[in-house]
């Protein structure tokens, strides 16, 4: 479906991504499906793959930044949502970040990408906002298949598993992709091609989605991510995922140029940039806290580099900001500066009195909220009587989270 808007989109088109730049602005951390294959790491500079960012945005801090690299980057012309989450999982940061985006740069092309479970719901605000560019990954259209690919999915409230959680996502995937190509929005499905259970599929999820009036697809390998279901698999060669466009190329246009971006990749296709922007938090508007004084309920230490996010793995944390909360309402007391758990160089007896050391010093506490923790840190925690929260947004988001979770485990004592 060849347009002037796609013509400029260099995910879209193969001789846009060597004249113009597009930026992912991660506002998006949170995901209402389990994929088998995915292990959302917020925090590692050299990984590309997606699902991977290193900072979580608030809209306005969207704005900034995407102000900042359109100045720096003139022939910017994708503004984009994709994560580390699902897009449509964070409609209200997601409808936000757009409309500001608009307000910023009326020319620039916005786009979304999405696991399309929520699209029946969304796909009619996305055609009145202008949205004219949304990409889906379609992993499958058989639900017997999909029940090998999805741990479970989430919606309106209940978790589905099996084949009918599939049955369920397959279903809104197909029905939003029609409402959209039905309203003339340009629509790139994703697929994930995994040895042994999809690749064999493929040829029939591209029929299918040309039926719903897809423009192409991007038929993507594997990538095995550490702490996923699917880690032990082996990653999908490209000499099979070449065999496989090719095969499917009369049938739907193929996209060939796909580097599987992160979630806050900026610049060219295969020229990332984001580095040079990872400090554009200090250029942005303050973020407001409401600080008061006051005793809260609960204690809770919190892992976070730059006082903003819950954006550091626990065993990487050297220092905890400890906070005071109540509900809503939270105070910072103090930060208590710590060796880190996970230390390399110590034999077994400095690392057992180390991590005994930190798990004392925290033990006033009654959780720690974190971006990741290790399974066995949980548990010497958990003896302690100190819940683990894991986390990826703000503090402030990430508190009132941790607050739920306390209560909860006080109503069922």
């Amino acid at each position: 479906m060849p347009s002037v808007l796609t013509d400029i989109h260099p995910c879209f088109s193969l001789n846009a991504q060597t004249q113009y730049a597009r930026m992912h602005l991660p506002v998006a951390p949170r995901c209402n499906i389990s994929c088998n294959y995915c292990s959302r790491k917020f925090d590692c500079y050299n990984e590309s793959r997606p699902g991977v960012t290193s900072e979580v945005l608030s809209p306005i801090e969207a704005k900034h930044k995407f102000e900042r690299v359109k100045a720096e980057i003139p022939n910017l012309s994708v503004a984009g949502i994709a994560g580390p989450g699902d897009a449509l999982a964070n409609w209200e940061e997601t409808k936000a970040t757009i409309n500001l985006i608009k307000e910023a740069d009326s020319k620039i092309l916005i786009c979304l990408s999405t696991n399309g479970l929520l699209l029946p719901e969304y796909a009619p605000e996305l055609v009145k906002m202008g949205v004219k560019h949304v990409t889906v990954t379609v992993n499958c259209i058989d639900p017997a298949v999909g029940a090998q690919i999805y741990g479970a999915v989430h919606y309106q409230g209940k978790r589905y598993v099996g084949a009918e959680g599939s049955k369920l996502l397959l279903t809104n995937q197909q029905a939003g992709i029609m409402y959209l190509t039905g309203h003339g929005v340009h629509v790139k499905v994703n697929i994930v091609m995994i040895k042994l259970v999809n690749d064999w599929h493929v040829p029939d999820v591209v029929k299918k989605v040309k039926e719903l009036g897809a423009a192409l697809t991007n038929i993507m390998p594997f990538i095995p991510a550490p702490g996923s279901v699917f880690s032990g698999l082996p990653q999908t060669s490209m000499r099979d995922i070449v065999a496989v466009r090719s095969a499917c190329a009369s049938e739907l246009n193929q996209m060939t140029h796909c580097r599987q971006c992160r979630a806050d990749a900026i610049g060219m296709i295969g020229q990332d940039r984001a580095n040079e922007f990872r400090s554009c938090l200090s250029q942005a508007e303050p973020v407001e806290t409401k600080p008061v004084s006051f005793v809260g309920h609960y204690k809770v230490a919190v892992t976070t580099k730059y006082g903003k996010l819950v954006d550091l793995h626990f065993g990487q944390a050297d220092e905890f900001q400890i906070y005071q909360v109540n509900n809503s309402r939270y105070e910072l007391v103090e930060t208590r500066h710590l060796a880190k758990y996970c230390a390399k160089g110590d034999d077994c007896s400095q690392e057992d009195k180390r991590r005994s050391a930190i798990l004392a010093a925290l033990a006033d506490c009654d959780a720690v909220l974190t971006m990741r923790i290790g399974y066995q840190a949980q548990k010497r925690l958990l003896k302690k009587g100190i819940m683990s929260v894991e986390y990826c947004y703000t503090i402030e988001s990430g508190l009132a989270y941790t607050v739920e979770q306390l209560d909860m485990k006080a109503a069922a004592v």
